[in-house]
């Protein structure tokens, strides 16, 4: 009867229940890789560090624990993954892509910044020159449709849709954190420069 009673608890503690949550993290990642494209900022490479070994044995060791363990318990994997790749968004990306050439000197004088929300407002209308004002009320217009749309794609591309909020909420920050020098942006209710 012990023996039944110990396996009885082996096969529950055996049981996983994979909880459906947002991945942040990944949200973060996925951020800033459509950020970095949108701008065009090519990523700096790094040199792979050098690992450190462990001898021959102790691996051998580890995979037989692992394959003995594997063959009690059955291994759930749910890595936390961010889908960012389906029609929608390629084109939203290709799109903001584009309208970035005419942001960015916008960007640079100070006439744009980036909310607390993560879109975008013009920050002083009246220094806007008076010719180009309704051109930039219209680029700053176009390019937070995308961005709320862009952050519906991500959520609906991944099967769940409710997570736009949340996705809006990380790129909010990751548009900040990825702002070049000089530019504007909100925090604490005030515009500061980067």
């Amino acid at each position: 009867m012990r023996k039944i009673s110990v396996l009885i608890a082996l096969l529950l503690t055996a049981c996983v229940t994979i909880n459906i949550y947002f991945p942040a993290a990944a949200a973060e990642k996925a951020a800033d890789e459509i950020i970095k494209d949108i701008q065009n900022v090519v990523p700096q490479k790094t040199e792979p560090k050098p690992k450190a070994s462990l001898p021959e044995w102790q691996v051998n060791v580890y995979q037989l624990i692992d394959t003995a363990i594997n063959v009690v318990v059955s291994p759930a994997h749910a890595e936390a993954d961010l889908a960012i790749d389906s029609a929608e968004i390629r084109q939203l990306r290709a799109t903001m892509e584009a309208r970035f050439a005419s942001l960015q000197p916008l960007y640079a004088a100070g006439f744009i910044g980036i909310q607390a929300d993560g879109l975008l407002a013009v920050r002083d209308i009246e220094s806007v020159p008076l010719k180009d004002r309704n051109q930039v009320n219209k680029l700053v217009a176009a390019e937070n449709a995308d961005r709320q749309n862009l952050y519906q794609a991500i959520a609906n591309a991944n099967g769940h849709p409710e997570w736009a909020a949340q996705i809006k909420s990380t790129f909010a920050g990751r548009w900040v954190s990825n702002a070049q020098p000089g530019w504007w942006y909100q925090s604490s209710g005030s515009w500061k420069q980067k």
